[in-house]
Formats: structure tokens, sequence, C-alpha cells
């Protein structure tokens, strides 16, 4: 106690400056709100857009959506994962993840192959069916989700 009043009455100078820039740091993932923010806006932006045109363009209407869901579903899925991937290879992050200042890099930091953005995309699918899968980050130490832990993968801030 006595330390902390010489350097109040500056009978002592505090010799210990903090340096953040050299502390590592604990979680390199980004946030999960931001994450979470960015994967609605891209389904607004991709999904939404390309589920319509399969279905009133392509497909013809309602009716023949729910006649043949499997082929409208593969190919809503099938477009969008390969649009999705292509911004992950291409750009490092899709729109949704560029407005929320996020990337996705590999676990060296560097940039995702096409197959990595691939498995990830697929990856996505199945922890969005689950509900375990869909909760995992908030039981991992360093938030990372499944999709991340299949694809070797991580979104950190950009």
């Amino acid at each position: 106690m006595s330390r902390w009043r010489d350097v109040k009455q500056k009978k002592q100078t505090n010799n210990r400056i903090e340096d953040n820039s050299s502390k590592p740091i604990s979680n390199p993932c980004a946030s999960l709100p931001a994450r979470f923010k960015a994967f609605l806006t891209d389904s607004f932006l991709i999904t939404t857009p390309i589920t319509y045109i399969i279905i009133y363009l392509v497909l013809g209407g309602g009716e023949e959506f729910a006649q043949q869901k499997l082929l409208g579903w593969g190919l809503i899925l099938g477009i969008s994962g390969l649009i999705i991937s292509f911004f992950w290879y291409v750009k490092f992050q899709t729109p949704g993840m560029k407005a929320y200042q996020v990337k996705l890099v590999n676990t060296q930091k560097q940039r995702v192959s096409f197959v990595q953005a691939i498995i990830r995309f697929f990856a996505t699918l199945i922890s969005i069916i689950s509900l375990f899968l869909l909760f995992m980050p908030y039981f991992h130490k360093e938030k990372k989700t499944f999709q991340d832990l299949v694809s070797q993968t991580m979104v950190i801030d950009d």
C-alpha cells in the first residue's frame, strides 16, 4: 500500500508502463455478435435473392417449388455455397463480413483454400441444423464455431 501512496504523492515514479502491443491476444477470433450480424446480412444480400430467382424464375412458382423441393433447395444451397465460398477465397470476406469488419483466414492467418471454404459452408449448414453445434462457441475457450474447427479456419477482426 505504501508504494501506491508514494506514486500518488510523486515520491516514486511508476516505472512499469504497460504496453498492450507486446501482450499476446488471448482470443484472436472476432466477437460472436459481429459474426452473427455478418451472417444475417449475407443471408439477406446473397441467399434471399438466389432463393427468389430459383423459386420464381427457374422453377416457375411456389407450387412447382413445393413439388420439386430437393431440386429447389439443391440449387439454392449449391449456388449460394459457390458464391459465398468464392467471396471467402478471393476477398477473405463476404459483403456482410466486410460491413462488420471481420474476415476469414486459416489458422496460420493466411488465405483459405477454396476447398476449405466449401467445407466451411457445408459445416455451417450442419451446425445450423444441429442445436448443440449452433451453441458450440459459447462452450469453446477460443469461441470457435463448429465450422471453424472442421475447416481449420477462423474469423478475425479486419
